[in-house]
């Protein structure tokens, strides 16, 4: 496995398997217009729009495939953590973790982190330390846990 700092040619691979993910993982519970919604702001200008305002991605690929991507806002908000799905279960998620954190606490973050997991994610955060800071809420018709990995 191979993780590195996105470049812009990766964004349509990512942003193809961003979508395919949060249809069947985070929107299926969402009214059709919220995952219109969701899917239009993560669209391949919405990326952009992240990397511009200096959210830091990493890709991880496996013998050249994507396998997955993470995001870190502000050094200390994990705002994208995706993995395909042939590669569930092999680690992928917990190395891209441990380079993101890695990069954020080398740009100058505490360690401390937040996430806002779906569901499905809430056994992967939890088995990386993160805990439950609020019971599941729905901000405009999307779900999510709020979560807290503390330093």
């Amino acid at each position: 496995m191979h993780i590195r700092l996105i470049e812009p040619s990766d964004i349509p691979a990512v942003v193809a398997m961003f979508r395919a993910l949060a249809t069947e993982f985070i929107v299926h519970e969402s009214p059709p217009e919220v995952v219109a919604t969701f899917l239009r702001e993560n669209d391949e200008q919405g990326f952009q729009g992240f990397l511009a305002k200096g959210y830091v991605y990493h890709v991880a690929e496996i013998d050249g495939e994507l396998a997955g991507f993470i995001a870190v806002r502000e050094c200390k908000h994990l705002y994208h953590m995706f993995v395909a799905k042939k590669f569930h279960g092999r680690g992928v998620a917990r190395a891209m973790w441990n380079v993101a954190r890695g990069a954020a606490v080398a740009g100058g973050g505490d360690g401390s982190f937040t996430v806002n997991s779906s569901n499905y994610a809430l056994p992967v955060y939890h088995s990386m330390g993160f805990e439950r800071s609020a019971p599941m809420q729905s901000v405009n018709g999307l779900y999510f846990n709020p979560m807290k990995l503390s330093a």
